[in-house]
C-alpha cells in the first residue's frame, strides 16, 4: 500500500510543500484539500495581481529582522532555503523574477497567473492530487494514522497530515483538536484612522522620509519611512511596518493609541529652531506660509502654520520665538491619536497562530504529535510587507514536503 499524505489548505505553502514531497518520494500518494472553490486564491491577488513572490534579502540573519513575529524560529530555517532558492526554483521551472527598487521580487510577467501555472503545472507533473470546494469537517488521529471527515461525508486517511490553512479559524481548530496551542490571532499590516484638523483634507500628501512612534507606555515602538496621508488618517511603508511590529499591543489596545510623528527625522530639534532663526534676518521681508525651508509639501507646511494660529501674512522677521518653538514641536513631536484600525488592500495579514515552540523548524514537524506538520501563516509568524510573508511560506512549505516525504 501507497503511504499518503494529506494537505489541508491550497495556498502558496501548501502547495509547495505537495509539490516537493511527491518529487522526494514519487511512492507517496499526495492530496492537496481545498476549501475554497480556487487554489492559490491569495497568490492570484497579491501584489495588486503581480504576486510580491520574495524580496531581494539573501542573507539569513538580516532576513529574519524582517519578521515581527518568527524571526528566531526561521533563522535555521532560512539557511535551508531562502530567497536565492526560491529565485533558482521558479527559473529551473522557466520563471524569471525580477528585483524592484524597494528589493521586491515579482515574475517578469507582471502577472500573478505566471506563479499560479507554474505551482500547479509542478503539482500535476509530480503526481499531486489536487481538490476544491473540500471542506475539512474533522480531524483525528488514530493508532498512529490521521482520519480526515469531509463536509460531504467522505472520510479520508493519512500517514502524515500538513495543516496549511492561513489564517484560518478551521485551521486553528484543527491544531488545538490534536494538542497545540494557539497564539490569539489579531490583525497585522493596517493602516491607520486618525481624525484631526492637521490631517484634513490633505489625503494624497506623502512624505519622504517620517519617524513614528507608538507611545504606550509600556514600549516606545519606532519606524521611520515613508507616510502617506489619507482620507481617514496615515498610511505608507513608515505606518505598516509600525502596525506589524505593534499589532499585539495596539490589538490590546483597542486600536487606541498616542502617535508622535517626527515629519523631520533627519534634522536635530535645535538646528531646526536655529534655521528657522536665520531666516528672520536672511529672508525676514518674506511671508512664513509661501516658503518652506524644509522638505516638505506646501500645503503641509501651511497647514502647521495654521494649528499654531500664526497668521496667512506673517513675514518671517515678525514670526515670534515662542512661535518657532510651537513649529519645531509640531515638525519633530506632533502628538496624534489613533482611533482604529484601516484595511491595507486585500494582502490581510494575521499576527498569531500555532506556538512555534511546539514545532520543529527543522522538518516543521509538530513536537506534540507525531505526523502532523505545519506550514505557512497558521503558524506565529508574520513579516512586513515586501515579499516576507510568501518567503516563509515558500520555506515552511519546502521543509515540511522534505519533512513528510520520508515514510
Amino acid at each position: 500500500m501507497k503511504g499518503q499524505v494529506v494537505v489541508i489548505g491550497g495556498g502558496a505553502a501548501g502547495i509547495f510543500a505537495a509539490i516537493h514531497c511527491a518529487q522526494l518520494n514519487p511512492q507517496l500518494e499526495v492530496t492537496v484539500l481545498e476549501a475554497g472553490g480556487q487554489l492559490l486564491s491569495k497568490v492570484k491577488i497579491s501584489g495588486g495581481g503581480r504576486c510580491n513572490v520574495t524580496h531581494n534579502c539573501f542573507q539569513p540573519a538580516e532576513l529574519v529582522q524582517y519578521y515581527p513575529r518568527g524571526g528566531k524560529a526561521l533563522r535555521g530555517a532560512f539557511t535551508r532555503f531562502q530567497p536565492q532558492d526560491t529565485v533558482t526554483w521558479f527559473a529551473t521551472r522557466g520563471v524569471k523574477l525580477k528585483t524592484e527598487a524597494d528589493g521586491r521580487m515579482f515574475p517578469v510577467t507582471d502577472d500573478s497567473q505566471t506563479i499560479i501555472d507554474c505551482l500547479l503545472n509542478s503539482a500535476i507533473a509530480a503526481g499531486v492530487k489536487l481538490t476544491t470546494n473540500s471542506i475539512v469537517k474533522t480531524v483525528k488521529k488514530i493508532d498512529n494514522r490521521f482520519q480526515i471527515e469531509l463536509k460531504n461525508g467522505s472520510l479520508q486517511q493519512s500517514d502524515r497530515l500538513l495543516i496549511a490553512t492561513g489564517s484560518n479559524p478551521s485551521g486553528y481548530g484543527f491544531a488545538q483538536d490534536l494538542g497545540h496551542q494557539i497564539q490569539t490571532p489579531v490583525p497585522s499590516l493596517f493602516t491607520f484612522t486618525i481624525s484631526d484638523r492637521r490631517l484634513q483634507g490633505l489625503a494624497g500628501l506623502s512624505v519622504t522620509e517620517a519617524t513614528l512612534t507608538l507611545n504606550s507606555g509600556k514600549t516606545n515602538l519606532r519606524q521611520t519611512g515613508p507616510i502617506l496621508i489619507t482620507h481617514w488618517g496615515v498610511s505608507g511603508p513608515a505606518v505598516l511596518k509600525l502596525s506589524a511590529w505593534g499589532a499585539r499591543i495596539l490589538w490590546e489596545a483597542n486600536y487606541q493609541m498616542p502617535l508622535i510623528i517626527n515629519w523631520l527625522p533627519s534634522e536635530h530639534p535645535d538646528s531646526i529652531r536655529e534655521k528657522l532663526l536665520k531666516l528672520k534676518t536672511t529672508i525676514g521681508k518674506k511671508q512664513v506660509n509661501s516658503f518652506s525651508p524644509f522638505d516638505l509639501p506646501k500645503r503641509l507646511w501651511q497647514r502647521f502654520l495654521e494649528v499654531i494660529d500664526i497668521p496667512e501674512k506673517t513675514t518671517w522677521s515678525e514670526l515670534s520665538k515662542p512661535a518657532i518653538g510651537q513649529l519645531s514641536q509640531e515638525l519633530t513631536q506632533g502628538r496624534f491619536q489613533i482611533k482604529g484600525k484601516g484595511v491595507f488592500k486585500e494582502e490581510f495579514v494575521t499576527c498569531g497562530g500555532v506556538t512555534l515552540k511546539e514545532v520543529d523548524f527543522k522538518t516543521m514537524e509538530s513536537k506534540i504529535c507525531p505526523g502532523l506538520y505545519f506550514a505557512g501563516e497558521v503558524l506565529d509568524i508574520d513579516g512586513v510587507t515586501g515579499g516576507f510573508n510568501f518567503q516563509s511560506a515558500w520555506t515552511t512549505g519546502w521543509l515540511a514536503g522534505q519533512g513528510m516525504s520520508h515514510i
